[in-house]
């Protein structure tokens, strides 16, 4: 780099000191005058006069002279170095009485004035212009208020004309309120008794077949000829299929009520299995498949008919399992009620009647056999 000129003679001290902190930074660009002068669109002349002490730069040449050291190390000055640097340069403005110097500052002073005198006049055009708009715009809108406000005031004399024949609006929208309640109340009902209904249909439609399975057991009036057991009073079957024999599925936590139901139920030529507890009942399910029927206790202890009956709704391979509910609480329609939601098909009360019982297990045996011959021939094509 090419050597800088000496400083100055005649220099103050603050000068002085201002100039060495400005030649020290220049140093750290290791570039020419000349080439900075150029770099920067600067006169060499009056950056050599800078960096001698006998001109005071402007500030805005210090920062570029910070900006240019931190672009060529890579790191920014501190505001630390920053405020001292500025600290001399205000220190050797102060005391410098260069001419120049002064003409210099006058200059970028009158420069910036007139920049911002241009900045203003252009700014003020446009304000101006959006001014002018914002005011014919407020002229519109009032304009348009003042009818909106009569066309208002006639309406709200209309209105209150009306109000004054009509029923209180809040009476009217309590009335509707009512009545859409009332809506909803008698939709629900009307579905629930539609379920109902539908849910009546299929039993009687069960209670027809279990009729008749009932009259095709009953005894007939003349002696039967020798050689008939008894197991022939039971029901026959249309057709027969293949497969093992239907189960039927009996729970009851006392044993001598499984003991009659087995009574009842063996001359059906069907296979029964027996659980005491509804933990029993779900065990066997797990155990056995091809359940046509499963009678079901309603009051045992641990887990009730109704839990038994809801874990076995809840099991994909044991849902479509008809449950028969069997109890002692009665029949009255809030318990049967409890039993059909809980997924059963039909409710009897203790005492029950063995005919009935087998006529209902009979039904539903016959249907299961009527899917598993479906089946087959579906199979068979």
């Amino acid at each position: 780099m090419r050597e800088l000129r000496p400083l100055g003679e005649g220099l103050s001290d603050e000068c002085r000191d201002f100039a060495l902190a400005l030649r020290d930074l220049f140093k750290g660009l290791d570039v020419s005058v000349r080439r900075y002068a150029a770099r920067r669109y600067r006169d060499p002349g009056t950056l050599s006069r800078y960096l001698s002490g006998t001109r005071i730069p402007p500030w805005e040449f210090v920062q570029d002279l910070f900006t240019d050291l931190a672009e060529r190390r890579g790191t920014a000055a501190t505001p630390a170095a920053i405020e001292l640097v500025r600290e001399l340069h205000r220190a050797a403005v102060h005391t410098s009485g260069s001419p120049g110097h002064a003409m210099e500052i006058l200059q970028h002073q009158l420069a910036d004035a007139d920049r911002e005198a241009r900045t203003s006049s252009v700014k003020e055009d446009v304000l101006g212009e959006a001014l002018l708009e914002r005011q014919h715009r407020i002229a519109d809108l009032e304009v348009r208020l003042n009818q909106l406000e009569a066309a208002w005031a006639t309406e709200r004399t209309r209105a209150d004309t009306l109000e004054l024949g009509l029923p209180d609006h809040a009476e009217l929208i309590k009335e509707r309120d009512m009545l859409q309640r009332e809506v909803k109340r008698l939709t629900e009902e009307l579905e629930d008794v539609r379920l109902r209904g539908l849910l009546a249909e299929d039993r009687c439609q069960m209670l027809e077949r279990q009729l008749a399975m009932v009259e095709s057991q009953r005894p007939a009036a003349a002696p039967e000829p020798e050689g008939v057991t008894e197991a022939a009073a039971g029901p026959a079957m249309s057709k027969t299929c293949s497969g093992p024999r239907p189960k039927i599925l009996v729970v009851d936590d006392q044993h001598n009520n499984l003991l009659a139901m087995e009574a009842v139920l063996a001359t059906l030529n069907q296979e029964l299995v027996t659980a005491s507890s509804g933990q029993e009942a779900l065990k066997a399910l797990l155990d056995h498949d091809d359940f046509a029927v499963i009678l079901l206790d309603v009051q045992m202890p641990e887990m009730d008919g109704y839990e038994t009956a809801a874990h076995i709704q809840r099991r994909h391979r044991n849902r479509d399992i008809p449950i028969i509910f069997l109890t002692a609480m009665g029949a009255d329609p809030e318990h049967s009620s409890r039993g059909y939601a809980a997924g059963a098909v039909d409710y009897i009360a203790k005492p029950f009647d063995p005919w009935a019982l087998r006529a209902k297990v009979s039904v539903f045996t016959e249907i299961f056999l009527e899917r598993r011959r479906y089946s087959e021939r579906v199979a068979a094509y």
